[in-house]
Parts: C-alpha cells; sequence; structure tokens
C-alpha cells in the first residue's frame, strides 16, 4: 500500500486567529465606512446652518452682507458639494456590506448636498452670463458723476469714478441700456424721475434740483447689500433725457443686479404717475 501525501498538523492557534483577523478586518471596513458617513452627514448639516446662519445674522445686523455671502457660498457650495461627494461613495462602498442605518444616513446626506447646491446654480441662473463688473451707467461717454464725499459722507475713501475698462464691458453685455428719453420738459422729468426712484423703495441722499440730479441708495433683501445710485436729467431735444448710473459698494461683480435696477427704474418711470393708477 502507497502511503499518501503527508498532511501537516493544523495549527490550533491559527484556526482561532483566521476568524478573529478576518472580524476585525469587517469591523475596520465598517468603521471607515461609518466614518465617510458620518462625515458627509455632518457636511450637510453644517451647510445648513453656515448658509441660514449667514442670511439671519446679516438680517439682525449682526455682521457684514460679505461675511453673509461668504458664510452662503461656503455652507450651500462647498458643504454641499461635501456631503454629496462623500454620501455617493459611501453609498456605492456600501453596496455588498449593506447596514440599513448607515446606508439611510449616506442617502439623506446625499440629498442634502445635492440640494444645497441646488440652491446655488438656482440662485445665479438668471446672473451667469453677468460678466464681473460693478458699475453700470446709461452714459458710457459722459457717465453721471455721484455727489462729493463732503455731501454724502458714505462715498469717503472711495473712487467714485467711473472704471474706463467696464465701457466696451458695458456696451457687449448690455446693448439695451440706453438713456430714456422723455417728452416733458427737463424740471418735470426731473420731478418725475425723483418720485420713481421713491416709487421703487430708494432712499435719497442728495438732491440738487438746480442741477437736475440725485444720488440714493438701493438695499438689497437677502444678503443687505447697499447699492449707490445717481441720475441726472438733462434738457434734449423733444423734452429730457435721462441717464442713470447704479455701482456696488461690495465685490468686483455684482450678478447683473446693477442692470436689473437700471431696467426697472427705466419701466417705472414710463408707467403713469403713481396717483393715476
Amino acid at each position: 500500500m502507497v502511503p499518501g501525501p503527508s498532511r501537516r498538523p493544523t495549527d490550533p492557534h491559527r484556526v482561532m486567529i483566521a476568524p478573529l483577523f478576518r472580524k476585525g478586518r469587517h469591523l475596520m471596513t465598517q468603521s471607515a465606512q461609518s466614518g465617510l458617513t458620518r462625515f458627509a452627514w455632518n457636511a450637510g448639516v453644517a451647510g445648513i446652518v453656515i448658509a441660514a446662519g449667514g442670511i439671519l445674522g446679516v438680517q439682525l445686523g449682526l455682521w457684514a452682507p460679505m461675511v453673509a455671502f461668504g458664510g452662503f457660498v461656503l455652507g450651500t457650495f462647498v458643504c454641499g458639494s461635501l456631503a454629496m461627494i462623500l454620501g455617493a461613495i459611501s453609498l456605492f462602498r456600501s453596496r455588498n456590506q449593506p447596514d440599513p442605518a448607515d446606508q439611510r444616513r449616506a442617502f439623506i446626506a446625499t440629498g442634502l448636498g445635492m440640494l444645497l447646491v441646488a440652491i446655488v446654480f438656482i440662485a445665479g441662473s438668471g446672473s451667469a452670463d453677468a460678466p464681473p463688473i460693478n458699475d453700470i451707467s446709461t452714459d458710457l461717454l459722459d457717465p453721471p458723476d455721484f455727489a462729493s464725499a463732503e455731501v454724502v459722507t458714505d462715498y469717503a475713501g472711495r473712487d467714485m469714478a467711473y472704471p474706463a475698462d467696464f465701457v466696451s464691458i458695458v456696451e457687449s453685455a448690455y446693448p439695451d441700456l440706453q438713456p430714456i428719453q422723455v417728452a416733458t420738459e427737463p424740471g418735470e422729468a426731473y420731478a418725475r424721475a425723483l418720485a420713481s426712484a421713491r416709487a421703487l423703495g430708494w432712499t435719497i441722499t442728495y438732491e440738487d434740483p438746480t442741477a437736475r440730479t440725485f444720488d440714493a441708495t438701493e438695499q438689497t433683501a437677502v444678503f443687505r447689500f447697499v447699492d449707490d445710485v445717481t441720475v441726472r436729467v438733462r434738457p434734449d431735444e423733444g423734452g429730457a433725457r435721462i441717464d442713470i448710473r447704479s455701482k456696488s459698494r461690495d465685490g468686483r461683480g455684482d450678478l447683473g443686479a446693477n442692470a436689473e435696477r437700471i431696467r426697472r427704474f427705466s419701466t417705472e418711470l414710463t408707467l403713469p404717475p403713481v396717483s393715476e393708477r
């Protein structure tokens, strides 16, 4: 009888350790997976808190508009992107080792991140094509001048001159913004322009009926940005010509806000007087 191949005796220690090793590796994988899900969840929750807190704080006057806007971007886009990406990775990695509670949290974190990022795109959808400028005028050859800093102290320390490099950009981006021609004498046109500004809720900061110019400010609703406006009325063939210039105080770009303000003013100016509506 031919003896069979010899078999090495089984090491009892190896038999005991192998299951423990596999279990430990499984626990480590689960721990890493749970950590990733937890990070995605925390990013989504933090995004909501930061974005909402920034807006609430500026509404209560606790911090500046740029701080609120920065918090909004950080909360929605940055934290939202982290929650969306890490949540999706967590869902993918847990497909073979499902943990219902962990998967549920990962799914919610992913959805929350997608919602936060969507808010950014929805908020900026109407201004995606706006150039990165913050000073718009209907007269680019001779833009209306703001009053002096001695008269309006908010202008102190700021360059209120019109940027020459904005001229070609405005011409290309906003060809519809033109001087407003009205068939009334300049004095009446000035009074009508002033009434239109007040009807829009602007705060008049300076008036010069002799020169037929006035300055005003408008505060945005959400982030409380304050923008400056100056309006000038001049005699023109057949009546009067009204020019308007709108300038942001914060940021290099305005997301199209100044152009939209000029359009609203032009529309208001061409409507019947408030008393006749």
